[in-house]
C-alpha cells in the first residue's frame, strides 16, 4: 500500500534552498537533484518501513548521488517529511520541527 507523503513546511524551503544551489552550479545536475527525490520519495512511499530508524522517532533516507537524507516520520495515514538534510552541515537542526 502506498501511504500519501506530507512536507513540513521547512522541509519544503530545505528542499527548494538545495536545488536553487545546485541550479546555480549546473542546471542539470538541479533537475538530477529533483529527480533522485522524487524516486526516493516514491521508495518511502510504497514500504516506509524498510528504512531504518534515526532520531526521535523518525527514519532516514540517504540519497545515492547527494549528500542528503530524507527525515521523515510514520503518522496513521501518511508519511510526513520532516527535513531533505544536508549530511554535512547543521546536524539535528530539524528536530524541533512538528506540525
Amino acid at each position: 500500500m502506498t501511504r500519501r507523503v506530507s512536507f513540513h513546511e521547512s522541509a519544503i524551503e530545505d528542499a527548494r534552498t538545495a536545488r536553487l544551489w545546485y541550479s546555480g552550479n549546473n542546471p542539470r545536475l538541479a533537475d538530477e537533484f529533483m529527480e533522485e527525490m522524487e524516486r526516493a520519495l516514491a521508495f518511502i512511499a510504497k514500504t516506509p518501513e524498510s528504512w531504518p530508524s534515526f532520531e526521535a522517532g523518525t527514519r532516514r533516507f540517504l540519497l545515492c548521488r547527494f549528500p542528503y537524507s530524507i527525515i521523515y516520520r510514520l503518522r496513521e495515514n501518511e508519511i510526513e517529511v520532516l527535513a531533505v538534510a544536508h549530511a554535512k552541515r547543521r546536524p539535528r537542526y530539524w528536530r524541533d520541527r512538528e506540525r
